[in-house]
């Protein structure tokens, strides 16, 4: 649009603003990629100015007329009430970690061994940074930004698509032709070490509270109700991931990363391609040594196989994929006081000794207490309290007491010694032959048991009741208005009959009362893999809780599970069927799941593929050796499937899958008249599965 042809605004109709907009919007986001990804303007920055100035003083005269996609995002939108959330179509997963370079060998032998791949077979993967920020996801429609969300629970994210589009790092419009017409990006936001220190400095002298490290100022400006403090913050962007309805070509790791790039996303420029364990070693230690001058934190690198067809037959397990790992760097190391140890009584009853530190530095954050893990801990490592110790964050998270400085030990100290009763109730303490960990026995007669166990039963994984923080936990347990966890679903009626409402209560109001009882009443309804999980059964975490909910879909079946039975569950060993079938027996845990089930609905457990095949609800049993695939392998097709895979074989049973030399496995389901496929059969079911799921 050259000089002499520009119109003035005041004489441009509704349709010359709508193209104008248009262009405007097209334009300011070619140069925002040549200046922010290419570090190439080619126009001046007064130029520039000019374009941005033109397309706020249209969208001023038209206000109706601003564009999903207008540059004047940038400076923020009207303040949010608060944030909508927003259900991720493909979870959004965390990474396994490694500590060590044997850690990093024997993650690629599992690939190896997942896939059935020689020892020597070279797997190349991709190193980049792990940056230290916050995981976001965006969501593009015909190459315009249209949605944004947090990366939440991995399930479920907020949508926080105003305070994304400040970021100028973010495209509002892709660049090219060739992108798929839905699209989503994922990535990383953090906030470089210059702006941090910044950042810090203006709160320094507005005398308010400085943040702790860049991750932390990240997270705490993303999440704005109102984006122009975002939009201020200085915040940055690097896409690592795509995932694409339709469109998408790319073979590999490093061509996504290309796409990426030639998109419009700042993508790492450290990011390299290994062919080999010994590349990918000296990777690290490369990225080790450049740490300190990265304009940015990074705590580790991340290896990626770059086949995403090997990716996609990797899959998942758990939370993690199998196809990557983060590579950590050494702990931060400091010196401090022990100037205490504080045994605190968990959600179990397990007996957890704390440090209590003279407040220390380590690795950007003021650490005060750090876990002792147990009696034998302490012992071995001969931890005394007044003791000089040395502290490390493990993977740069959890402090922990590393060693004593005995040349610094006061001449006067003396051996810690364990409480022979429960610290806060004074209860009978247990310990089971062969575990280290001692136990409370008085279960929810103990104050600390009764509490922590409230805290978990309404957590985010569990029923998620937004209002019950640990503060008012505890002062609802003292006053006697919630004991238990069927008093959280009785709390409205019984506060409408209360000479003492919650209203009324200091800290309380008419509205914060209702918004409770709002959270309160929408988390009546929970499936079933989140209800087992928050009932605490010991050794039962999401993971194994999902496993179960798939099992036995319907919480009657559940409540009716046998040893036997828990035992065909793959990846339920004995110990935790023992677990279960202990607390599904014990008269106080019936009677707590049936009171629950009066004030709640549990949906049951929904087979979250969506893939039709053969097998689709069907379980089944590997057993002998398969020649083309490894056991793991075929057990991820079965599930990907639909399926159930069960570690025996049972009336339950539909197909047994039996490799050569099957034994016993093969002999049951001929003597029940199971059906059974040999390897070749099976793998000709996956194959017409991927066919129809491609079609």
């Amino acid at each position: 649009m050259k000089t002499e042809s520009i119109k003035s605004i005041d004489l441009l109709s509704r349709d010359e603003a709508v193209k104008e907009l248009e262009y405007l919007a097209k334009e300011i986001a070619y140069h925002d990629y040549r200046y922010y990804n290419l570090a190439d303007p080619v126009i001046s920055d007064e130029a520039y100015d000019a374009l941005r100035l033109r397309n706020l003083e249209i969208e001023k005269k038209f206000p109706d007329l601003r564009r999903v996609d207008s540059p004047s995002h940038r400076i923020g939108a009207p303040p949010s009430p608060d944030f909508e959330k927003v259900k991720h179509r493909k979870p959004m997963l965390s990474l396994d970690n490694a500590f060590s370079d044997e850690d990093v060998l024997e993650f690629l032998d599992r690939i190896r061994r997942f896939l059935k791949l020689p020892s020597e077979h070279p797997i190349p993967m991709v190193a980049e940074p792990k940056i230290d920020g916050l995981s976001a996801s965006l969501h593009y429609q015909n190459g315009r930004f249209v949605l944004g969300a947090t990366r939440g629970d991995g399930q479920e994210g907020e949508n926080i698509t105003a305070n994304l589009k400040t970021i100028r790092d973010i495209p509002l419009i892709l660049q090219g032709n060739d992108y798929p017409d839905n699209l989503e990006v994922r990535g990383e936001v953090y906030m470089s070490k210059s702006d941090f220190e910044l950042l810090n400095q203006k709160r320094l002298a507005s005398e308010e509270t400085p943040f702790a490290n860049p991750r932390n100022a990240a997270a705490g400006s993303l999440r704005q109700l109102d984006p122009k403090i975002t939009a201020h913050r200085s915040l940055k962007f690097f896409a690592y991931a795509y995932e694409a309805l339709s469109g998408s070509t790319d073979q590999a790791q490093s061509d996504l990363l290309a796409s990426l790039s030639k998109w419009g996303f700042p993508v790492s420029k450290e990011i390299q391609l290994c062919s080999s364990e010994d590349e990918l070693v000296a990777y690290y230690k490369r990225l080790e040594k450049l740490r300190p001058s990265l304009p940015y934190e990074i705590d580790g690198v991340v290896y990626k196989v770059n086949d995403l067809k090997l990716q996609q037959r990797l899959g998942t397990i758990g939370r993690c994929p199998r196809h990557s790992i983060a590579h950590k760097f050494a702990a931060e190391k400091a010196e401090t006081i022990l100037s205490n140890i504080d045994v605190q009584v968990g959600r179990t009853g397990v007996l957890t000794p704390v440090a209590i530190l003279e407040p220390v530095l380590v690795g950007g954050v003021m650490v005060s207490r750090a876990t002792l893990h147990n009696e034998d801990e302490i012992k071995r490592k001969d931890i005394r309290i007044h003791d000089r110790v040395i502290i490390q964050r493990a993977g740069d998270v959890i402090p922990q007491v590393v060693e004593v400085v005995l040349s610094k030990r006061p001449a006067t100290s003396q051996s810690f010694e364990f409480p022979k009763k429960c610290p806060v109730c004074g209860g009978e303490i247990s310990q089971e032959e062969g575990l280290v960990a001692k136990r409370c026995t008085n279960g929810f007669n103990c104050p600390a048991q009764a509490i922590e166990r409230l805290r978990y039963f309404v957590s985010r994984d569990a029923f998620d009741i937004e209002g019950l923080g640990d503060r008012h936990l505890e002062n609802f347990y003292k006053d006697g208005t919630i004991h238990n966890l069927t008093d959280v679903f009785t709390l409205q009626k019984r506060d409408k009959n209360s000479l003492t409402p919650l209203r009324s209560r200091e800290g309380w109001g008419i509205q914060s009362a209702h918004n409770l009882f709002e959270a309160i009443n929408k988390s009546r309804i929970i499936s079933l893999e989140r209800f087992i999980y928050a009932l605490g059964i010991p050794q039962v975490g999401q993971v194994t809780a999902k496993l179960l909910a798939k099992h036995y879909k319907a919480i009657e079946e559940f409540e009716s599970a046998s040893f036997e039975d828990l035992l065909t569950i793959e990846g339920i060993g004995m110990g935790m069927a023992d677990d279960i079938i202990r607390f599904l027996e014990t008269p106080e845990q019936k009677t707590l799941i049936d009171d629950l089930k009066q004030h709640i609905t549990i949906t049951p457990y929904e087979e979250p593929s969506t893939v039709e095949s053969a097998i689709s609800g069907k379980t089944v049993v590997f057993t002998g050796t398969l020649l083309t695939l490894s056991r793991s392998e075929a057990k991820s097709q079965a599930e990907r499937l639909g399926a159930k895979v069960a570690g025996s074989v049972s009336t339950k049973t539909d197909y047994v899958i039996a490799g050569s030399d099957a034994g016993s496995k093969l002999k049951v389901a001929n003597e029940l008249g199971i059906t059974v496929l040999s390897e070749q059969q099976w793998v000709d079911i996956v194959n017409q599965a991927a066919a129809s799921a491609a079609a």
